[in-house]
């Protein structure tokens, strides 16, 4: 199945469910292509290709599943139940063999984290601030890159009261919001 029918295929999956579970804003249904799948797509322009992806608090797949279907070797972290069986349902229909589904929180894969993983990069979206996402992370010094909304200045002001870090701002091609890169943090 080409990348294409795959993301036809997690649209309707997204449709369907989004009937009988709380998965994404009723309102952005209708424009699933653009909203979410473009939007989580602009970190594929960035991403390294040799990383492997942890994404945080996944929810119906944004921006986990995407990247998966790119091409990424992707873990999709996500503690509510419900959800974990859509993440999988969409792992199985679309056979992303790429792609893991972790069933549980953030700071429990952060802690079950065997080794330093250089190749191991954060993202998220509508996940947490970035000074909470800072808090689960911290340990692993891992690369964030995370889609954040017009607030972001404010985010980083108040991560920078409690962390040091190095980041750089990229404009979103979808919105007015930014992709922020955080490195080096401490």
């Amino acid at each position: 199945m080409d990348n294409k029918v795959k993301f036809e295929r997690y649209a309707a999956l997204l449709r369907e469910w989004s009937t009988k579970m709380n998965l994404v804003a009723p309102s952005t249904l209708t424009d699933i292509e653009n909203r979410h799948f473009a939007d989580s797509a602009q970190l594929a322009d960035i991403l390294p290709r040799d990383v492997e992806i942890a994404d945080l608090g996944s929810g119906a797949g944004f921006p986990g599943i995407v990247l998966a279907i790119l091409g990424w070797r992707v873990t999709c972290i996500e503690s509510i139940g419900k959800k974990v069986a859509f993440l999988t349902a969409v792992k199985q229909e679309l056979s992303l063999d790429n792609l893991t589904i972790y069933h549980g929180r953030v700071e429990n894969f952060v802690r079950d984290l065997s080794a330093k993983n250089d190749n191991l990069v954060f993202t998220a979206r509508a996940f947490a601030s970035l000074t909470k996402i800072l808090d689960y992370v911290h340990t692993t010094k891992s690369r964030l890159f995370l889609l954040k909304g017009r607030e972001i200045e404010t985010e980083i002001a108040d991560a920078k009261r409690k962390y040091h870090f190095d980041y750089k701002l990229v404009p979103s091609k979808t919105g007015d919001g930014f992709i922020i890169i955080v490195e080096k943090y401490r």
